[in-house]
């Protein structure tokens, strides 16, 4: 496959491990199948044109017609670093050292408002220049083969947040209340969002040429990042947000995938035994999340979960962590299979450095724990789309660590464990390929000698 500006050398000399792991394991697996996104030459607009959509089907996700497992990232800080030209090169270092690795998705913030290098400056008033920093982010992961989770509000004051935007109706005059969780149920608020939605989606990047909405690098929208409604425990104001909403992004744009971005709470619609599940301070409360409820909604093609055993169960042993995640993402995993009929992906996990007791080993025992759920979702061609590690930095970007960032060049042994999963994934797919190749000889077979 022909890949422009040398790609290809990162993908091969990256992933060199990976060709003799599957090769002595499974058999020879060409790594492009790892890669199903490798874009042609001949820039960012060629690039992102040749791309086909990721879509849902059931329970899974498939990109040209074959199942599609996500071994991804985070890195919400994209957008913000590629403003300035100064610092613009450390998003092409992150996708570099992330294809090397066999990562194929990002997640990152499509939003910030109202504060430093804000997108929104004001309800409906943007900043080009701004704008032009995550079209430069879209075109570079096009050319890196790397697909993009683009997440659209804050639950969180970071970035602006829910709070900005009930500030902006409160200083116009419009506002029902100074509540946060006004954001979800103001009339003039809700307005302001929607607002923002079309114009972010209907953006021609200028760059490709192409509108958001139909740039297929983009694999998904997340509605917000975390949303909760602590003021209606009930989940009916954030339910009737989230229906509201997400018809009104499938409105504009069909085409691609869109999630909530909840963390996987069970809300007072699940049974017992599901609230049983909630960790620590969050049982039996939920804030106004419910899971199941939540990822029913029609207009929402997969569910996402988040898991941070070091926040949630503080003081408990590295064994009991491992218990309650293993056992946190295997329940929201059944549900995908089971209930939902969706695919469950784990949008975020980590462990903090920050944790008394913290050691780099207790880290690798975590994400391993993570990545073998979902790949054994993936052998049984189960729910499991993938999971994305939180977070994911270039070096010399210390001013965005939070505890949990990982500089892979920095840790050899999650880079090992990373590379690993990426060609786990891999192999999954290529014999599932055999398997439908081998299916459709015989089949073809059979006809020949009726």
């Amino acid at each position: 496959m022909a890949v422009g500006n040398g790609l290809i050398l990162y993908h091969i000399l990256g992933l060199a491990s990976c060709i003799a792991l599957v090769y002595f394991s499974l058999g020879e697996v060409d790594l492009r199948d790892a890669l199903p996104s490798l874009p042609f030459s001949g820039g960012a607009s060629r690039a992102a044109a040749s791309l086909p959509f990721v879509e849902r089907r059931g329970k899974r996700l498939f990109l040209d017609g074959r199942p599609f497992y996500i071994n991804g990232w985070n890195s919400y800080w994209l957008m913000d670093l590629a403003v300035e030209p100064n610092t613009r090169p450390r998003v092409s270092s992150m996708f570099r050292t992330a294809v090397s690795m066999g990562l194929t998705v990002c997640r990152t913030w499509a939003f910030n408002d109202g504060s430093y290098n804000a997108l929104q400056l004001s309800p409906g008033h943007f900043d080009e220049r701004v704008f032009k920093a995550l079209d430069r982010v879209v075109a570079e992961a096009s050319e890196h083969g790397v697909r993009l989770i683009l997440s659209l509000a804050n639950n969180l004051d970071a970035y602006g947040g829910k709070r900005q935007y009930v500030r902006w109706a409160w200083e116009e005059g419009v506002g029902l209340t100074a509540s946060n969780d006004s954001f979800f149920f103001d009339p003039a608020i809700r307005d302001y969002f929607k607002v923002y939605l079309k114009t972010l989606l209907t953006r021609k990047n200028h760059l490709t040429g192409l509108e958001y909405r139909d740039d297929p690098t983009i694999l998904a929208w997340e509605l917000m990042n975390e949303p909760r409604c602590t003021s209606d425990p009930s989940g009916d104001t954030l339910q009737r947000w989230m229906e509201e909403m997400s018809a009104y992004v499938k409105s504009i744009d069909k085409k691609h995938l869109l999630t909530v971005g909840t963390e996987g709470f069970y809300g007072p619609t699940s049974s017992q035994e599901k609230l049983n599940i909630n960790p620590g301070e969050w049982f039996p409360n939920n804030y106004g999340a419910d899971f199941i409820r939540n990822s029913k909604i029609q207009d929402i093609d997969f569910a996402s979960v988040h898991v941070y055993p070091d926040n949630w169960l503080q003081h408990a042993s590295l064994d009991e962590k491992l218990k309650f995640m293993t056992r946190w993402i295997t329940a929201h995993v059944e549900d995908g299979d089971g209930e939902l009929e969706k695919p469950v992906l784990v949008t975020e996990f980590g462990l903090s450095h920050q944790v008394e007791g913290f050691d780099d080993a207790h880290r690798d025992v975590l994400y391993r724990a993570v990545y073998d759920i979902v790949h054994g979702s993936a052998r049984r061609g189960g729910a499991a789309g993938g999971a994305l590690v939180w977070q994911l930095a270039a070096e010399g970007m210390e001013e965005y660590h939070d505890g949990f960032s990982i500089v892979p060049s920095e840790r050899p042994s999650m880079m090992r464990l990373i590379k690993e999963q990426s060609c786990r994934l891999a192999a999954v797919r290529k014999e599932e390929e055999k398997s439908s190749d081998e299916m459709r000889r015989r089949k073809s077979v059979r006809n020949r000698t009726k």
